[in-house]
């Protein structure tokens, strides 16, 4: 698309109404709407209305807005700074739009894009902090969607984090250095811990870490976030994780979470990969926790991104304690675990009133020694078990536990790449597990639920494990008959 065919149509901006009157014309729901989307500012709103709905004569009255009962005359607009037209007649509406042009008043007509001299936006109020979407009358539920997910992302407290940093702003310009110094200083006034204090409602702290930002010029200690990207898919995760993302100043990767997580963090973040996964570690766990201690003693805000949850075999324990010892503080963001996701993939009850109460993670190892860990009872009783890394282990798994009594045909579903777009769903019986190590077809991470509970799933977009083997015992027979026909 060419850079003309990219260009607005309109110039986005802000309108000074403090103070000011903007009318609205209306009786129903149009002028209604409009109001209300007047009252998130302090403008002094004039309603002329002839006969109002019910339900906005009682808004307009509980708001102690003016209210003028009358017929429209060109009068009415006189010295206001905005005028709504939104009567439901669209004759009377282009009369009132034209009688405010001849004014030069702006004005808006409702559903009528000639008689529009501006759009009305879908807002999001963080006030003094607004952000207006729009889409030039094109798509007004689209704006309401974008609307939706934006003010899902900002935190409730954003317009009161702006007001405490218009009380620091002098402050700032007498103390703080013009250029990399006082960006420094803002950028950690909005994302370090007078951000997370303000987020907290613990406004005194919040002075006391804007306090300590100024007496050390915008230097300020860094912090640790151990973020859950999730099985994998970027819509899964969460609001959280998506917010410290966009302040980090390192993100710190494992080669499971995917590129697209990886970008949504700031632009200019510092991103390092870690590659830790099976057989391929780039860096020792050793190596991983002196990173996150360097960066954090650096100043540096730092995001250590695990997939799935981080406290589910992702080895935080060890990352929390070098962080506890180095006296670097950290949060924990949870993340979805590959283990719900796979569920959800497969329509999969974990748990079912009757059949299994009980829900078991393991990775498999624990099934590999000479002893029977303690859960293993629970599983031949009814309970579920969701095997992460899965492939590699399944053989020595199907064997333990049909030794200690589950039954050979329980039913097991496998997935690979669980929540991706590129999954593959799997079902089949226990003792067909064993068959899934020697599968090379199956390069992304596995999880195996084995379980009564697994009979629930619905089967329609998996392929039996049994199949694998049929292709394999075809391909054999035609490898067969190609060499007896070469000698023929």
């Amino acid at each position: 698309m060419s850079p003309s065919q990219q260009r607005l149509s309109v110039f986005p901006a802000f309108v000074r109404v403090s103070g000011r009157s903007v009318v609205v014309f209306g009786n129903g729901d149009e002028a209604y709407a409009k109001a209300r989307l007047l009252r998130n500012t302090d403008a002094e709103i004039v309603a002329y209305v002839s006969a109002p709905d019910a339900d906005y004569a009682d808004w307009l009255a509980a708001q102690g807005i003016e209210t003028v009962h009358s017929d429209f005359s060109p009068d009415q607009i006189r010295g206001a700074v905005l005028v709504f037209a939104a009567t439901g007649d669209a004759a009377l509406d282009r009369t009132i739009v034209t009688a405010a042009r001849a004014e030069k008043i702006p004005a808006n007509a409702v559903d009528q894009p000639d008689f529009c001299d501006f759009y009305t936006p879908a807002l999001v109020n963080r006030a003094p902090v607004a952000i207006a979407i729009g889409t030039e009358g094109a798509g007004p539920v689209l704006a309401q969607m974008i609307r939706a997910r934006i003010d899902q992302m900002l935190s409730p407290s954003l317009g009161l984090l702006a007001r405490l940093a218009a009380e620091y702003r002098d402050a700032a310009e007498r103390l703080v250095p013009r250029g990399v110094s006082r960006r420094i200083f803002w950028r950690r006034f909005f994302s370090a811990d007078v951000a997370s204090a303000v987020d907290a409602n613990d406004i005194a702290t919040a002075r006391r870490s804007a306090n300590a930002l100024l007496s050390t010029t915008g230097r300020a200690a860094g912090h640790v976030w151990l973020v859950g990207a999730g099985p994998g898919a970027e819509d899964l995760l969460t609001l959280r994780a998506q917010r410290v993302l966009m302040e980090a100043d390192a993100i710190v990767y494992d080669a499971l979470v995917p590129q697209a997580i990886v970008d949504m963090g700031r632009r200019d973040a510092e991103r390092l990969s870690v590659g830790k996964r099976k057989n391929c570690h780039s860096k020792s766990q050793d190596e991983i926790n002196r990173l996150l201690v360097r960066l954090g003693r650096e100043g540096k805000r730092v995001v250590r991104l695990k997939s799935g949850d981080p406290l589910v075999y992702g080895r935080a324990g060890e990352e929390m304690a070098a962080l506890r010892d180095a006296g670097v503080t950290y949060e924990i963001v949870p993340g979805i675990t590959s283990a719900f996701a796979a569920a959800a993939d497969f329509e999969l009850p974990l748990t079912l009133r009757g059949v299994a109460s009980s829900l078991i993670f393991t990775t498999g190892h624990d099934l590999t020694g000479d002893v029977l860990p303690d859960w293993a009872s629970l599983a031949i009783s009814g309970a579920t078990i969701a095997v992460y890394m899965g492939r590699t282990v399944a053989a020595s798994v199907a064997e333990r536990l049909m030794g200690a009594g589950l039954a050979p045909e329980t039913t097991v579903a496998v997935i690979e790449n669980a929540s991706r777009a590129d999954r593959r769903l799997f079902h089949g019986v226990l003792r067909e597990l064993p068959d899934l190590e020697a599968r090379d077809d199956l390069s992304g991470p596995v999880m195996v639920i084995i379980g009564e509970a697994v009979a629930g799933a619905n089967f329609k977009k998996s392929e039996p494990l049994s199949a694998f083997k049929a292709r394999e015992r075809e391909e054999m027979s035609q490898e067969v008959g190609q060499e007896v026909g070469m000698q023929g």
